[in-house]
Protein backbone atom coordinates (compact mmCIF):
# COMPACT_ATOMS: atom_id res chain seq x y z
CA UNK A 1 0.00 0.00 0.00
CA UNK A 2 1.33 3.42 -0.87
CA UNK A 3 1.61 6.22 1.68
CA UNK A 4 -1.44 8.17 0.53
CA UNK A 5 -3.94 5.42 -0.26
CA UNK A 6 -5.12 4.65 3.31
CA UNK A 7 -8.10 6.98 2.91
CA UNK A 8 -9.16 5.32 -0.35
CA UNK A 9 -8.65 1.84 1.14
CA UNK A 10 -10.75 2.84 4.15
CA UNK A 11 -13.64 4.39 2.19
CA UNK A 12 -13.72 1.39 -0.17
CA UNK A 13 -13.95 -0.94 2.84
CA UNK A 14 -16.74 1.14 4.38
CA UNK A 15 -18.66 1.43 1.10
CA UNK A 16 -18.34 -2.29 0.37
CA UNK A 17 -19.80 -3.03 3.81
CA UNK A 18 -22.63 -0.46 3.53
CA UNK A 19 -21.35 1.58 6.46
CA UNK A 20 -23.09 4.77 7.55
CA UNK A 21 -20.42 7.48 7.61
CA UNK A 22 -19.51 10.96 6.49
CA UNK A 23 -16.21 12.57 5.56
CA UNK A 24 -15.03 15.87 6.99
CA UNK A 25 -12.14 17.96 5.65
CA UNK A 26 -10.67 20.29 8.30
CA UNK A 27 -7.60 22.12 9.48
CA UNK A 28 -4.97 20.13 11.33
CA UNK A 29 -5.66 19.99 15.04
CA UNK A 30 -3.07 19.18 17.66
CA UNK A 31 -4.54 17.42 20.65
CA UNK A 32 -7.71 15.31 20.68
CA UNK A 33 -9.62 18.13 22.39
CA UNK A 34 -8.81 20.55 19.55
CA UNK A 35 -9.79 18.05 16.86
CA UNK A 36 -13.12 17.31 18.59
CA UNK A 37 -13.93 21.05 18.58
CA UNK A 38 -13.01 21.33 14.89
CA UNK A 39 -15.21 18.32 14.06
CA UNK A 40 -18.06 19.45 16.30
CA UNK A 41 -18.04 16.12 18.16
CA UNK A 42 -17.69 15.12 21.80
CA UNK A 43 -14.15 14.24 22.92
CA UNK A 44 -15.32 10.74 23.90
CA UNK A 45 -16.49 10.08 20.32
CA UNK A 46 -12.91 10.18 19.12
CA UNK A 47 -11.45 6.75 18.41
CA UNK A 48 -7.82 7.12 19.46
CA UNK A 49 -5.50 4.52 17.97
CA UNK A 50 -2.21 3.70 19.68
CA UNK A 51 0.32 1.43 18.02
CA UNK A 52 1.95 -0.60 20.78
CA UNK A 53 4.52 -3.35 21.03
CA UNK A 54 3.64 -6.05 23.56
CA UNK A 55 6.52 -8.26 24.72
CA UNK A 56 7.46 -10.78 27.37
CA UNK A 57 6.24 -14.24 28.43
CA UNK A 58 6.94 -15.46 24.90
CA UNK A 59 4.69 -12.78 23.42
CA UNK A 60 5.89 -10.41 20.70
CA UNK A 61 2.94 -8.65 19.12
CA UNK A 62 2.26 -5.27 17.57
CA UNK A 63 -1.17 -4.00 18.60
CA UNK A 64 -3.37 -1.18 17.36
CA UNK A 65 -5.14 -0.37 20.62
CA UNK A 66 -8.24 1.80 20.15
CA UNK A 67 -9.99 3.64 22.96
CA UNK A 68 -12.12 6.74 23.40
CA UNK A 69 -10.09 9.95 23.07
CA UNK A 70 -11.18 11.11 26.54
CA UNK A 71 -9.51 8.06 28.14
CA UNK A 72 -5.91 7.08 28.81
CA UNK A 73 -4.42 3.71 28.01
CA UNK A 74 -2.93 1.55 30.75
CA UNK A 75 -0.18 -0.20 28.82
CA UNK A 76 0.62 -2.56 31.71
CA UNK A 77 -2.98 -3.80 31.67
CA UNK A 78 -2.89 -4.10 27.87
CA UNK A 79 0.29 -6.20 28.06
CA UNK A 80 -1.20 -8.49 30.70
CA UNK A 81 -4.46 -8.91 28.74
CA UNK A 82 -2.44 -9.82 25.62
CA UNK A 83 -0.36 -12.39 27.52
CA UNK A 84 2.79 -10.26 27.64
CA UNK A 85 4.66 -8.72 30.55
CA UNK A 86 5.16 -5.20 29.16
CA UNK A 87 3.94 -2.89 26.42
CA UNK A 88 5.32 0.30 24.96
CA UNK A 89 4.31 2.72 22.26
CA UNK A 90 5.87 1.87 18.91
CA UNK A 91 8.44 4.22 17.42
CA UNK A 92 7.37 6.69 14.70
CA UNK A 93 9.20 4.48 12.16
CA UNK A 94 7.34 1.35 13.32
CA UNK A 95 4.03 3.23 13.34
CA UNK A 96 4.54 4.32 9.75
CA UNK A 97 5.65 0.85 8.61
CA UNK A 98 2.57 -0.78 10.18
CA UNK A 99 -0.07 1.85 9.34
CA UNK A 100 1.36 4.06 6.54
CA UNK A 101 0.24 6.96 8.75
CA UNK A 102 1.87 9.47 11.08
CA UNK A 103 0.94 9.71 14.76
CA UNK A 104 -2.53 11.22 15.09
CA UNK A 105 -3.69 10.21 11.61
CA UNK A 106 -4.10 6.48 12.31
CA UNK A 107 -7.62 5.17 11.64
CA UNK A 108 -8.98 2.49 14.02
CA UNK A 109 -8.54 -0.25 11.40
CA UNK A 110 -5.59 -2.54 10.83
CA UNK A 111 -4.56 -3.19 7.25
CA UNK A 112 -1.29 -4.91 8.20
CA UNK A 113 -1.11 -8.66 8.98
CA UNK A 114 1.30 -8.11 11.91
CA UNK A 115 -0.85 -5.43 13.58
CA UNK A 116 -3.55 -6.90 15.83
CA UNK A 117 -6.62 -4.70 16.38
CA UNK A 118 -8.04 -4.40 19.88
CA UNK A 119 -10.60 -1.96 21.26
CA UNK A 120 -11.66 -0.99 24.74
CA UNK A 121 -15.36 -1.90 25.21
CA UNK A 122 -16.16 1.64 26.39
CA UNK A 123 -15.74 2.72 22.75
CA UNK A 124 -19.08 1.04 21.98
CA UNK A 125 -21.06 2.06 25.05
CA UNK A 126 -21.56 5.83 24.91
CA UNK A 127 -22.01 7.24 21.40
CA UNK A 128 -23.84 6.28 18.20
CA UNK A 129 -20.97 7.62 16.08
CA UNK A 130 -17.18 7.52 16.32
CA UNK A 131 -14.86 10.10 14.80
CA UNK A 132 -11.29 9.50 13.71
CA UNK A 133 -8.59 10.82 11.43
CA UNK A 134 -8.62 8.86 8.22
CA UNK A 135 -4.97 8.53 7.25
CA UNK A 136 -4.51 12.29 7.26
CA UNK A 137 -4.44 15.01 9.91
CA UNK A 138 -6.76 17.09 7.69
CA UNK A 139 -9.46 14.50 7.00
CA UNK A 140 -11.80 12.72 9.40
CA UNK A 141 -14.47 10.09 9.11
CA UNK A 142 -17.49 10.07 11.40
CA UNK A 143 -18.76 6.49 11.38
CA UNK A 144 -21.71 4.70 12.92
CA UNK A 145 -20.34 2.92 16.01
CA UNK A 146 -22.02 -0.42 15.34
CA UNK A 147 -20.89 -0.36 11.70
CA UNK A 148 -17.31 0.14 12.94
CA UNK A 149 -17.61 -2.82 15.29
CA UNK A 150 -19.17 -5.03 12.59
CA UNK A 151 -16.59 -4.16 9.91
CA UNK A 152 -13.36 -3.86 11.93
CA UNK A 153 -14.13 -6.79 14.28
CA UNK A 154 -11.69 -5.69 16.99
CA UNK A 155 -10.88 -7.97 19.90
CA UNK A 156 -12.46 -6.37 22.97
CA UNK A 157 -10.01 -5.80 25.81
CA UNK A 158 -10.42 -3.38 28.73
CA UNK A 159 -7.16 -1.45 28.94
CA UNK A 160 -8.09 2.10 29.90
CA UNK A 161 -6.82 3.64 33.11
CA UNK A 162 -9.44 3.46 35.81
CA UNK A 163 -9.43 6.28 38.38
CA UNK A 164 -8.76 5.14 41.94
Amino acid sequence: MLKNDIFEHLTTLLDTNNARYRIMEHTTGGRSEEVAKIRGTHLGQGAKGLVCHVKGNGCRQYVLAVLPADQQADLAVLAKQMGGSRASLASPKEVFELTRCVFGAIPPFSFHPELKLVADPLLFERYDELAFNAGSLERSIILNTQDYRRIAIPELISFRKIAD
